[in-house]
């Protein structure tokens, strides 16, 4: 026999009216208490960045799309310090549906809450017992990264490193190549035209010609600046620069030549070259030397040999006067640019590079080298960034089976299976 709609609505009403006349008014009600337990979306925590400098984070419109979908989201508020202040105010996070909670809080953050951030954890020892997504940088075996991952492992919880997050092809399913390809090459030009209307002093902290923040607001603050250091330096030189792309194609390299386009360089002032360009040819290359601005933009997988030399840019007639290295393989006994030695920063954006027996007079040679190159446009790449991630973010209910995170732990176990037993030992 069937009951009505209304005789069904009727009865669970009464029942639970008597269950909750039990319970004292302030407890929770224990129908919405076994609804929450057995809800599908895991609660998420947008953590407050901890490194200097770093203004990124994920953007109020992803944040959006998470509520909107049915995840309970909280999201620290931004640290008051200007050196760790995040790009978006704390209201457009709240206006996307998210609850503010202070900073630093998701050390204590309830069991079963997905944090999310960006840039390395803070590196102290305690386990971490909730589930990360965040940049970690010690699947590479890099310096201290056994500490770095046991913390998960001794935590029982995982690591989902937005590094190694890829898609069927292995491609990064989001990235901030393109946004580190845009502002390395706004360096360039900047460092370049100083060179000439500066003659002899070295290009100045970020923060000199960003009104002291070391970041610009957007692009088109940005771009306006770059095109008028362009002009600036074409009264002195009589033309405007010529640059030199290498990984054009890619993300990265895409990024440099469309704000080399946006700067107002010339198409045929622009060498776009890829893998087509050099797989049949080994560097040195002699079409780096012979352009303003060199920017390197490959993913370094296996020993090559360098681009450039000492006795090719020791030789008359160079014109190369900035290299933008995006790559960044500063350590790597490969490095494919073994012209400088050391990661420059936005405090001191470049390094000059030393030729022995220097055939050139006044032809000053710079490098930089700079490894988090989108924190100096943070509302665009965080954006850009948070786009890329979205459809994946909006599967974490579902972590356990979707591929692109089930994946993701995998990885993780792996590695921590690498670690000594005493630290992947739950605590």
């Amino acid at each position: 026999m069937f009951s009505s709609a209304s005789t069904i609505k009727h009865t669970i009403n009464t029942a639970s009216n008597r269950i909750h006349h039990v319970f004292q008014p302030n407890w929770p009600h224990p129908l919405r208490l076994y609804a929450r337990t057995m809800s599908s979306y895991p609660p998420i925590l947008l953590r407050a960045e901890q490194k200097p400098l770093e203004h990124r984070s994920f953007s109020p419109a992803v944040i959006r799309s998470l509520v909107e979908a049915g995840y309970p989201v909280s999201v620290e508020r931004t640290p008051t310090d200007p050196n760790y202040r995040r790009i978006f105010d704390d209201e457009e996070y709240e206006a996307a549906g998210a609850k503010l909670v202070p900073s630093a809080s998701w050390p204590n953050a309830e069991p079963g809450t997905v944090i999310l951030g960006l840039k390395e954890l803070p590196e102290e020892g305690f386990a971490l017992k909730n589930d990360h997504v965040t940049f970690a940088h010690c699947y590479k075996e890099q310096g201290g990264w056994q500490q770095v991952l046991s913390r998960w492992a001794r935590g029982g919880s995982v690591l989902y490193d937005l590094e190694f997050l890829v898609d069927l092809q292995g491609r990064r399913v989001s990235a901030f190549g393109y946004h580190a390809g845009f502002t390395g090459a706004a360096l360039g030009i900047k460092t370049w035209a100083w060179q000439l209307t500066h003659p002899g002093e070295k290009l100045p902290a970020v923060s000199s010609f960003t009104e002291g923040r070391g970041y610009y607001l957007n692009e088109d603050e940005l771009c306006e600046q770059i095109r008028n250091d362009v002009a600036e330096a074409e009264k002195k030189l009589g033309r405007k620069p010529t640059a030199m792309v290498l990984g054009a194609l890619g993300r990265c390299g895409t990024g440099a030549c469309d704000l080399f386009l946006k700067a107002g360089i010339p198409e045929e002032n622009l060498l776009r070259w890829d893998l087509a360009e050099t797989k049949d040819r080994h560097g040195p290359y002699p079409e780096i030397a012979s352009h303003d601005i060199f920017l390197n933009a490959i993913y370094l997988s296996k020993p090559i040999p360098p681009f450039v030399n000492n006795e090719l840019l020791s030789k008359p007639g160079r014109k190369l006067g900035v290299v933008v290295d995006v790559s960044c393989d500063t350590t790597n006994p490969h490095n494919p640019l073994p012209i400088y030695s050391i990661n420059t920063t936005f405090d001191d954006p470049t390094v000059p590079v030393e030729i022995k027996d220097d055939q050139n007079t006044n032809a000053p040679l710079s490098v930089i080298s700079i490894d988090h190159l989108p924190s100096m446009l943070p509302r665009e790449a965080s954006e850009s960034f948070s786009q890329g991630l979205k459809e994946s973010l909006l599967q974490l209910k579902d972590r356990k089976t979707a591929r692109v995170w089930a994946d993701a732990e995998k990885l993780f176990n792996e590695k921590v299976a690498l670690l000594p037993e005493e630290l992947r030992t739950k605590e």
